[in-house]
This record gives C-alpha cells, sequence and structure tokens, in this order.
C-alpha cells in the first residue's frame, strides 16, 4: 500500500491558484461574501453574532462543491468525520465522537440528522442534497435545543421555500464510471395565499469497485431516486404553514472489502445497503400575540432499510473448506415527534425588560424493529429478530439576559424523561427508564459591532441501554460476563471559548473556537470474538473518562473583487482515561494460545478523531462569467476501532471546479481527487484468531475500505 499522502501536493494546488489568480484581471463579474443566517437555533441569528462553533453549507457552497450527498460536505467543517462502512457514510463523528456502524443492536446517535425538521439520525443516506437550501453543523452539546441525539452536535438540513415566482430548472451531470444524474425543480405561486415547491432525481452510477470472480463492475453501484415537495400557506399576516414531504428510494450496492486492498473484489454474495423513506412534516409559525410568538414542528418518517454484505469477502472454492458466509440486516425505523416553542417579544421581557426568553415542550415516539439473517458454513442459523421502542419528554427554556449594552448572559436548560423498551427472539428483554437533563450557560461580550467574543459551559447527555446479543453470546462464550449485558449513560462537560468577526470593509470573515470536553462513562463499542462459532459480537461498554482539547477555525477572505480564498482548519485530541478493553477482539497469544490480559486503553486516541483536518481553497473570476474553484482537503491518520489499533494513513486531495454562467444556465467541468490518491476510510484487523487470506495462510492483517478514486465530470443547470 503506497502512502498516502503527497508532500507535494498541497504546494501544487498553491502554485496552480497562484497562476490563475495572476490572469484575473480581465473578469467582469466580481465575486462577494454574504451574510449568513443561522436558523437552527431559537432565534434566527446571524453566524457571526452566535456563540457557537457552528459550519454552514448553502445552496452555492453545495453546487460549488458539487456535492449530492452530505458526506460530500463534511470534509468542510473542522473536526467533523464519518464513517463509510457503506455505499455511504451513514454515521457521522463530532470531536471524535459518534457512532461508526451499526450492526445487531439498536442505538442512540452521538450526533443527529435532522432534516425540514424530520428525525433521520442514523440513516445517512437520506441526506442528498437535492434542492437543500442550507446545512448547518453545529459543534459541542445541544442539550438545551435538541437533547437526546445531540451529545457530540447535530447536523440540519433545510430545503428551499417555494419561490415568489414561477421557476422551472434542469439539471443534469455525467461522470466517469457510468454516472449520471438528473434532476428537475418547479417551484411557483398558486395564489395569493399559496405556493408550492417539487423536486425530484435520480442518480445512477456502476461505482469503481470491480468484482472480478463475478466478472461485473457494478457491486458498488450507486442507485438513488428522491422526491421533495413543500406548500407554503400564508393563511393569515401572523399564521404561516410549511408543509413538507420527502420520498428517498435507494437501492445501492456493497462490495467494498478486497483480500488484496485493492478495488478488485472476489466475493460471490456481493452486498446491499438500502433506504426507503416516507416522511412529511408542517412547521408553524404564529404572531398574533403581542406577548409571545409561537413555532411548532411536527413531523413523522417510515424508513425501511437494509444492509448486508459477503462476510468472507471471496467465493466458494477460493477457501479450502468450502466456507462461505453472509450476513443481512432489515430494519424499519418509524418515528413520530412534536416540537411546540413560545418565543418572548419586547412586550413580554422579564426583570425590567432586560432578559427575553423561550420555552417549550416535545415529545418523540419512534420504533425501531430488526430482522437479521446470517448464513455461516461454521456456525448454526443465524437468525434473529428484535424490537426497540423509545418515547422521549422534554420540557426546555432559555433566557438572555442583557447586564451591559455589550454583555449578554444566555441560559439554558432541558429535563428530558425517556422510556426505552427491548425485546428480541432470544427472549432479553430490558426496561429502561431514566431522567436526564442538559444545558448551557453562555457569556457574550461584544467587543465591537464586528467583534464578538464568547465563553461558554454546556451539558450533554446519551441514554444507556443493553447489549441484547452479547446476552445470548455468553451462552458459547465464556468471555463475556454479566458486566457487559448493559452500558451507562455518558455525559459530558464542554468549555468553549470564542471569537468571530468582520473585518477589513467586511472583506474578512473568521471564527475561532477552542474547546475542553471532560466525558464520564463513555460508551465505547468493543468486540469480542467467539471461538465456539468463528463470529465477532459487538457490544457497548462505559469507559470511565475521556478527555477532548481542540481548536476549530473558519476564514472567508474577499482579496479582491475577482479572488476569494476560503479556509477551514481543526486540530484535535480527543482520548480514553482510565478505560480497560475487556478483550480487544480477540484474548490469545499467537505463540501459546494463553490468554491474553485485558488491554489498558488509558490515554489512547478514540476512534475515527484525526489530530487534524484542513480545507483550503480559492475562487478566482478569470474572465466575464467564468470562475475556477480549487480545493486541497486533508486529514491526519485516525484510529479506525476502539477493538483494534490500526489506523488509516494521512491524506490529502486536490479538487477543481471550472464554471461557465450564462443569464440562464450554467455549466461546470470538475474533478475529485485529482492525484488519484487512495484514500482509507474503513478498516478491519483479523488478528490473533485467524486472518481472512487462505491464499496467504490465513495470517493476520488489516483490511481497507478505499474511498472514491479520481473522478471527473460535467454538470449543467438550466432555468425556464
Amino acid at each position: 500500500m503506497k502512502h498516502l499522502a503527497k508532500p507535494h501536493t498541497l504546494a501544487y494546488a498553491i502554485s496552480l491558484t497562484a497562476i490563475m489568480a495572476s490572469n484575473a484581471a480581465y473578469a467582469a463579474d466580481a465575486l462577494k461574501i454574504e451574510e449568513v443566517i443561522v436558523t437552527s437555533q431559537f432565534r434566527d441569528t446571524s453566524l457571526l453574532n452566535l456563540a457557537s462553533s457552528v459550519s454552514v453549507f448553502d445552496a452555492s457552497n453545495i453546487a460549488a462543491r458539487g456535492a449530492s450527498n452530505i458526506e460530500q460536505l463534511l470534509n468542510m467543517a473542522p473536526n467533523v468525520n464519518f464513517s463509510a462502512g457503506a455505499s455511504r457514510g451513514r454515521f457521522f463523528q463530532i470531536r471524535g465522537i459518534g457512532e461508526r456502524s451499526q450492526f445487531i443492536d439498536p442505538i442512540s446517535p452521538s450526533v443527529g440528522l435532522i432534516i425540514d425538521g424530520v428525525d433521520f439520525s442514523g440513516l445517512g443516506l437520506a441526506a442528498s442534497t437535492l434542492d437543500i437550501d442550507q446545512v448547518e453543523v453545529l459543534r459541542g452539546p445541544q442539550g438545551t435545543e435538541y437533547g437526546a441525539n445531540g451529545l457530540a452536535g447535530l447536523i440540519t438540513m433545510r430545503s428551499s421555500a417555494p419561490s415568489a415566482s414561477p421557476l422551472l430548472r434542469v439539471s443534469v451531470e455525467a461522470a466517469q464510471y457510468n454516472s449520471y444524474k438528473l434532476g428537475l425543480v418547479a417551484s411557483g405561486p398558486l395564489n395569493e395565499k399559496l405556493s408550492y415547491r417539487v423536486a425530484t432525481q435520480n442518480q445512477q452510477s456502476d461505482g469503481y469497485i470491480k468484482n472480478r470472480f463475478l466478472d461485473r463492475d457494478d457491486v458498488n453501484n450507486i442507485d438513488e431516486s428522491i422526491l421533495r415537495g413543500k406548500i407554503r400557506y400564508q393563511a393569515a399576516d401572523d399564521l404561516l404553514l410549511d408543509f413538507s414531504l420527502v420520498y428517498l428510494n435507494a437501492d445501492n450496492g456493497y462490495d467494498a472489502f478486497s483480500l488484496n486492498n485493492t478495488r478488485t473484489t472476489l466475493s460471490d454474495q456481493p452486498g446491499h445497503d438500502s433506504q426507503e423513506s416516507v416522511a412529511g412534516s408542517i412547521v408553524t409559525n404564529w404572531s398574533a400575540s403581542q406577548r409571545f410568538s409561537l413555532e411548532s414542528v411536527l413531523s413523522i418518517a417510515d424508513s425501511s432499510t437494509e444492509y448486508g454484505y459477503d462476510e468472507d469477502w471471496a467465493h466458494v472454492g477460493y477457501h479450502p473448506y468450502e466456507f462461505s458466509s453472509a450476513d443481512n440486516y432489515q430494519r424499519d425505523k418509524d418515528n413520530i415527534s412534536a416540537d411546540f416553542r413560545f418565543i418572548s417579544t419586547a412586550q413580554s421581557s422579564l426583570f425590567n425588560d432586560s432578559t427575553s426568553w423561550v420555552a417549550g415542550a416535545f415529545l418523540r415516539n419512534e420504533t425501531e424493529e430488526l430482522s437479521r439473517n446470517k448464513t455461516k458454513d461454521l456456525m448454526p442459523n443465524g437468525n434473529f429478530t428484535s424490537q426497540f421502542d423509545t418515547e422521549n419528554y422534554a420540557l426546555y427554556g432559555q433566557l438572555r439576559s442583557k447586564l451591559s449594552p455589550s454583555v449578554d448572559l444566555v441560559s439554558g436548560l432541558r429535563v428530558e424523561q425517556r422510556n426505552a423498551d427491548y425485546s428480541d427472539s432470544l427472549a432479553v428483554e430490558s426496561n429502561n427508564d431514566e431522567n436526564l437533563w442538559g444545558g448551557n450557560i453562555t457569556l457574550e461580550y461584544q467587543y465591537s459591532n464586528d467583534t464578538l467574543i464568547y465563553g461558554t459551559l454546556s451539558r450533554g447527555y446519551k441514554a444507556g441501554g443493553v447489549n441484547g446479543r452479547i446476552i445470548s453470546a455468553s451462552t458459547t462464550n465464556s468471555e463475556i460476563t454479566p458486566d457487559m449485558y448493559e452500558f451507562d449513560t455518558e455525559h459530558m462537560l464542554n468549555y468553549e471559548l470564542g471569537l468571530k468577526g468582520s473585518w477589513l470593509d467586511n472583506r474578512l470573515q473568521a471564527q475561532v473556537a477552542a474547546f475542553y470536553q471532560d466525558r464520564s462513562d463513555v460508551q465505547a463499542k468493543q468486540s469480542i470474538f467467539d471461538p465456539n462459532n468463528y463470529s465477532f459480537d459487538d457490544y457497548l461498554s462505559n469507559a470511565a473518562k475521556g478527555k477532548t482539547t481542540g481548536l476549530e477555525l473558519e476564514m472567508n477572505y474577499l482579496a479582491s473583487d475577482t479572488i476569494r480564498l476560503f479556509a477551514a482548519a481543526g486540530w484535535l485530541s480527543a482520548e480514553f482515561r482510565d478505560f480497560t478493553s475487556v478483550t480487544h477482539v480477540d484474548a490469545k497469544d499467537d505463540n501459546t494460545g494463553a490468554a491474553l490480559p485485558p488491554v489498558d486503553m488509558d490515554g489512547r486516541e478514540v476512534a475515527h478523531a484525526p489530530h487534524y483536518q484542513f480545507f483550503i481553497g480559492s475562487e478566482v473570476a478569470l474572465m466575464a462569467n467564468l470562475v475556477l474553484r480549487v480545493e486541497v482537503e486533508g486529514k491526519d491518520e485516525f484510529y479506525f476501532s476502539n477493538s483494534h489499533n490500526e489506523k488509516s494513513a494521512s491524506y490529502e486531495l486536490v479538487n477543481a471546479r471550472l464554471t461557465y454562467q450564462g443569464s440562464n444556465w450554467d455549466v461546470s467541468l470538475w474533478g475529485r481527487n485529482l492525484a488519484n490518491d487512495d484514500v482509507q476510510t474503513r478498516g478491519f484487523y483479523f488478528s490473533n484468531a485467524f486472518g481472512n487470506d487462505p491464499a496467504k495462510n490465513y495470517v493476520p492483517e488489516t483490511y481497507y475500505q478505499l474511498g472514491e478514486p479520481r473522478v471527473a465530470g460535467i454538470s449543467a443547470n438550466y432555468s425556464f
């Protein structure tokens, strides 16, 4: 495996940008920096006036990036990572915290995903960027606003609103690997009070994996269709209703692991990664009262997913024992939620008109049903079913008090009750009811009209639960002990200092944040090998503590009317404290066969927490309506898992996009990963128990899933 980071890559990209910039004097259309409004908080707030570390990507950022899914945006956000153990990144990590996969047991995500008010946490395939107006990545606990599923942070996506005038836009894209995308957006008024917006898209790609045994090049394909609809009803001057509906049908392939760590596989049962979702929401804004306004979000979602893979990554006849194994997980996940919040007006301010307030109530009901079918020559029938029902009820509030003309104190509190019931086909039952709370205290200092300094202390939480599968596995695996059956609630205190501002006549906008996170009862995923049936059983355990320190920087600089520079960077140190891994995948010594002692992981970095990430780039207006965008993104090495010590390699990628903008059309030539580097997105280590390749005498080794190679294409949009 070649080393992934090429030292000349960054210098090459910077040189290319400088050359293009020197030829930009003839550009007619000036670039500009727009004000960014964050909408995922209680009140819409300018990004530079919000005392929180937030990355915002609007429709222009999405188009410039050529992103069709959220995973193609996240490398632009500092200290944000994602797990690609499927056709796309389905799980996200913020500041080193977040799940990386889901197999048997239900999970409570550490990073939530909200799309038009609908909770899609743990369902990353739903994060299509079709007609998305804005994506917001909130880092740090969201204990007051969102509570559960917001321990590490939150990702919100908002689709475009119906337009005031008629609009019809057609989008097409073609790229390597037999890839294409066709989209349509129609919008406009129906009458004085009613307007609509409809968007649909189909995306197809054979993918970049070649299956040599089946002689197919489409085993890791993308096949996704999505339909969005939105109705806006201005019922009265003081009553606005937005009705949103989305239908997603993703039927993707998953055949990504190679015994040779290449993009060529030998499996005879290629996997799949599919999701069908129907979801909708009603967002209401009512402002008839002089004392308060009322905002409510009602949402419902029904999602069916299926995830399967060829577990031995080969075909019958390749293994001398005719060994064959495949695993398949079907899940139905339904949720319904309601959120009501009252927001004060100037007439209802408290404490001599010095304090505004927000008060709200939230409820959610979610059901998750699993049907697992595992076929394996060396073990009994692997059929398994489970059901997991949760109910969440919460009350929350926030006060904003003006201590002086330039100093505000913001305090928030959320109290939540969670009832969770679990049962499965192996007669495991668990009822876990608990009371949770989170909140924040923030001090804001408006140093000048253009500069905000803030300090915040916030508390987040993540509910505990049961390891259902590990309980049943204890009948065959003597290394499983009763203390592995359950895991405790995790809590985190987040200390953050930040500076935000706009300078040089608003040509430079920047934000920087420094943080320290103190985690208790850290939920850490482990894996234990059962030699009786040659299987691995995942379970969650608790490390006593976790410590995280980091920095985040984002910058947008309009160097001239024709040159814009932008950058984002994160530094992170996230470690376990007082944590002993009971099994560390396998507990046998290679030479003696004796049991190995527990592994001390005190001070080890958590998984998917690279020390550094960066994203830099420029947009240069070369001539009238012609803009070149060059990007460089990079990431340090990181541990793949908390169950072994294998790491990815660091990397740097160069992307470029050349766009010509006409009066009602545009066309772009683009390329990603121009240097054609190999990027390791996920890895497994088969250790002392066995390897996976008889051609290498089953030697223990690491296997990697590789990310996208160099891809070039053309995109176009035409508006009628």
